[in-house]
């Protein structure tokens, strides 16, 4: 038997208030189009609805909750349902739709002429769309003014939003340490449960994306566990899910998780591309793009760049990499130059820069590479964010290696593997201790050298990383032996395990190949690795099996 109508209202309330959202949203569809709600159930049903991912529902609701606000008489009611119908058109791309809302709110709040809360709201999207174009000076002007509203009319979502936006506007001002401490007083309004859930998303959602983008990785890495529990608190969330994935995902390929880095963005592109697709769709695509080309799937990286480019998410600076990787240099110089005169803001134009130093010298472009190298140190030292400084350090330590100059070179090296080491980035330290074992051989140390290759290429083995693998072993001259293409074994390798197979101790192959002791010690211990042998017998069984003579 149908239960009353009242008492699926009083349900779906019920549901609402302990954050069950998918039970309050089934509540109110159960209590029928015809239900006696007013503006605030229709309100609760529009979040609801959006909070499950069901953004067509959530969208009628609130237009529902308008037209019965207007019906009551309360026109600054209706402005803020119109504000969030609009909010929501704008966010999944109907943007004409969207800013006629977002119109329809301002125009009810000027003809009222009441100095109300609303009037904060209104200005959100508008800072917003500032920032999109370029504008973070106006932008903070606007965020400013809502939160001056907020503070007025003590509401804490547009407080909350108000921090959020003046703390993206100044990062965007290189004002990188305000703009932080704006950004985590609007985080803990969110960890103290100060306000609504559609707010604690967006602040969750876009501090994360702006610690990301300064590289304050302990920042991103702290807030992205925080939104994953939050979302884990409620199953039933939807809209900052996929989000939340698709930053774990970056920040596991960061710590060396690659293989779990790809799982986490495939998860991450099936919860954004769920109907209707969000806009953060291409970065989870773009990230998967990454994994391909650092694993040399290079025809799969491809298609991912092109594929999040189309999702909105520029194919910058991993497709230039790609082009480098694959050997097409001026291609890859023309990408990253023309990335470069499109970026704005500092950090974005950081996130091209260190790629632009390694494609401008293998495109034998040292003065490119120079002005490349000495404004991203100007940005490091103006943002004083430690991993900005290392990659500034790195590029200079490159350059000065091309330049010659290997000793300088060591000084900003072992700087940039300090920082990468303490912030847990196994490839990024691999990589740079590619550079140091460069500036070592230049200085005639091989033996140390010899170290720092090893060292690296052992990261790369472990990670997958194919290419930067096969980029080592070519420079150290450690190819691998024509025709043992399975056993992995370097060049120098293969020698060694011949002489082994042969029956000479470790210091008569020393001897033989003019190398130390020592060296051999590390050559037979990899052998051993790469084989997963123990002994010289079980090397020497392989070697005659491979054919190795």
């Amino acid at each position: 038997m149908d239960r009353p109508v009242a008492d699926r209202i009083a349900d779906a309330r019920a549901a609402f208030s302990r954050r069950a959202w998918s039970a309050a949203d089934e509540a109110y569809r159960a209590a029928g189009p015809d239900a006696p709600l007013d503006a605030a159930d229709l309100e609760r049903a529009a979040i609801a609805a959006f909070l499950i991912g069901r953004d067509d529902d959530a969208v009628a609701a609130w237009g529902r909750a308008y037209q019965a606000a207007l019906e009551a008489d309360d026109p600054i009611g209706a402005a803020r349902r119109a504000f969030w119908v609009g909010m929501v058109l704008v966010q999944r791309g109907e943007l004409a739709v969207g800013g006629g809302w977002l119109g329809r709110a301002a125009r009810i709040l000027d003809e009222t002429g009441i100095d109300c809360v609303e009037r904060g709201f209104i200005l959100i999207p508008q800072g917003l769309g500032q920032l999109g174009t370029g504008d973070p000076a106006a932008a903070y002007e606007s965020f400013s003014r809502a939160a001056e509203i907020a503070q007025r009319f003590g509401d804490p979502d547009l407080a909350a939003l108000g921090r959020l936006g003046r703390g993206r506007a100044l990062i965007d001002l290189s004002e990188i340490a305000r703009g932080v401490g704006l950004l985590d007083e609007a985080m803990v309004a969110v960890t103290t449960g100060e306000v609504s859930p559609i707010i604690v998303g967006t602040v969750y959602c876009a501090s994360i994306e702006a610690f990301q983008g300064i590289y304050d990785l302990r920042r991103a890495q702290q807030w992205t566990e925080a939104l994953t529990a939050w979302c884990a608190s409620q199953p039933d969330l939807v809209p900052y899910r996929g989000r939340c994935l698709a930053y774990r995902a970056e920040l596991m390929r960061l710590h060396g998780a690659w293989q779990e880095a790809i799982v986490e963005a495939g998860k991450a592109r099936e919860w954004l591309s769920r109907p209707p697709p969000e806009p953060a769709l291409g970065e989870a695509i773009y990230q998967q793009a990454e994994l391909h080309r650092l694993r040399g799937d290079f025809s799969e990286a491809d298609g991912a760049y092109r594929e999040a480019n189309r999702w909105g998410r520029a194919p910058e600076p991993g497709l230039a990499l790609l082009r480098l990787a694959e050997g097409r240099t001026d291609a890859a110089l023309v990408i990253i130059r023309r990335a470069l005169d499109e970026a704005k803001g500092a950090m974005t134009r950081a996130g091209l820069l260190e790629p632009c130093v390694d494609i401008a010298i293998a495109a034998g472009d040292l003065t490119t590479a120079r002005s490349a190298v000495d404004e991203l140190a100007r940005i490091a030292v103006g943002a004083a964010v430690p991993l900005l400084g290392a990659m500034a350090a790195h590029a200079e330590g490159v350059l000065l290696l091309v330049e010659g100059d290997a000793q300088a070179a060591l000084g900003p090296l072992r700087r940039a593997a300090a920082t990468w080491r303490e912030h847990g980035a196994p490839y990024e330290i691999a990589r740079v201790r590619v550079s140091i074992g460069a500036a070592l051989r230049q200085l005639g140390d091989e033996e140390t050298a010899a170290l720092e290759f090893d060292e690296a290429r052992r990261v790369f083995r472990e990670l997958g990383a194919r290419p930067d693998l096969a980029r080592l072993d070519a420079a150290t001259g450690d190819q691998p032996a024509p025709g043992t293409p399975d056993h992995g074994l370097s060049g120098r390798e293969v020698e060694v395990l011949r002489l082994v197979a042969a029956g000479l101790t470790n210091r008569a192959i020393a001897a033989d190949l003019g190398i130390s002791e020592r060296t051999v010690d590390r050559h037979v211990s990899n052998i051993f690795t790469k084989l997963d042998v123990s002994s010289r017998a079980a090397a020497t069984a392989f070697a005659v099996e491979a054919g190795v003579r």
